[in-house]
């Protein structure tokens, strides 16, 4: 774990923070502990909103973007190869020639393949190995462009995805299946839970019958994805946690894709609370479609909070669910 491999590094005496400045700490995930580094010369720098709400409420500055200079910059590897490249170079570019850079991982983050890549670029880190993982450290150098970030990417049909969003390579089989299912009319106004990059608020908006639909999704690189891509203006954005954003007025629809996964492990928890949020904020008379991984057990929850429940589509890895008229005094 990070703060195991932080806390032994420094108190060993092979890592040494700068006596002064600030510390960049580049997406870390909520529940990261990271109580080694001084809290009050650490800005958190993430565009996942969960995690940017959990740490403003431990009481830690956060940003979207980075905020100013600094002379130390922890980076937390993602599963992305591409994104764990750009955050290493924008944590050389923070901390400028010869500033601090760290890096931890776990081996199911790619941390072993950053360090041979690194390693290839005559950068000699110094590593520490603990809990199926490894921090390293080294002083910053400028990185090949091609480890910066690359910025908007096009895909199939004329849409642009980033790396490190969910289906960035191409249009999600699961949505264009939902997509596909989709009725005529969906109501006037609906929500698009954890819209990604827009693929299924696009395919929504075709509808005449849409007036207004909001995208809420909590990772801000997939949501201006979605903005170069829904440029329709019934859409309306919003950074936020799909499980916990309320609309200013119930709406009438709600579709969603939810996502299955904490890190590498399914956790099909966050589909449940995704389903709860939809009935929240649905007319009594509204209406949930959403797309799941067949083997996902979400038949349960939708019963709980729905009264009509039917399975209307889906093929060998996928099943359409429907669910009208939330049973708001049984949640």
């Amino acid at each position: 774990m990070l703060i195991d491999r932080l806390s032994l590094a420094l108190s060993d005496g092979d890592l040494s923070l700068p006596a002064s400045g600030s510390i960049a700490v580049l997406a870390p995930k909520a529940g990261a502990d990271i109580g080694a580094l001084p809290k009050e010369r650490v800005q958190i720098v993430t565009g996942f909103k969960p995690d940017f709400d959990a740490f403003s409420a431990a009481g830690y500055a956060c940003a979207r973007q980075s905020d100013g200079t600094f002379s130390a910059a922890l980076v937390c590897l993602p599963r992305s190869k591409a994104m764990g490249r750009a955050l290493v170079a924008q944590a050389c570019d923070l901390v400028g020639p010869n500033g601090l850079v760290m890096v931890d991982g776990q081996k199911t983050d790619g941390i072993e393949s950053m360090l041979r890549d690194l390693r290839g670029l005559t950068v000699t880190p110094a590593v520490l190995s603990k809990a199926h993982g490894k921090i390293i450290w080294f002083k910053a150098i400028p990185l090949p462009a091609t480890w910066q970030a690359q910025g908007y990417q096009p895909v199939a049909q004329g849409f642009v995805t980033a790396a490190g969003v969910f289906s960035a390579d191409g249009i999600d089989p699961a949505s264009r299946l939902l997509a596909d299912a989709l009725p005529d009319k969906i109501g006037a106004r609906v929500v698009d839970l954890g819209a990604g990059w827009g693929y299924l608020a696009a395919q929504a908006l075709t509808r005449d019958t849409v007036k207004t639909l909001d995208l809420v999704e909590a990772d801000h690189v997939a949501l201006d994805c979605a903005r170069q891509n829904v440029t329709d203006p019934r859409a309306r954005f919003h950074w936020a946690d799909a499980t916990t954003w309320k609309p200013e007025t119930a709406v009438d629809a709600v579709i969603m894709n939810p996502p299955f996964h904490s890190g590498r492990a399914a956790d099909p928890d966050i589909g449940r609370a995704f389903i709860a949020a939809a009935a929240g904020m649905l007319t009594p008379q509204g209406h949930l479609w959403m797309v799941a991984n067949r083997h996902l057990p979400y038949e349960a929850a939708l019963v709980q909070h729905f009264t009509e429940v039917a399975e209307i589509a889906g093929d060998n890895r996928f099943k359409i669910l429907s669910a009208a008229r939330p049973s708001r005094q049984r949640r």
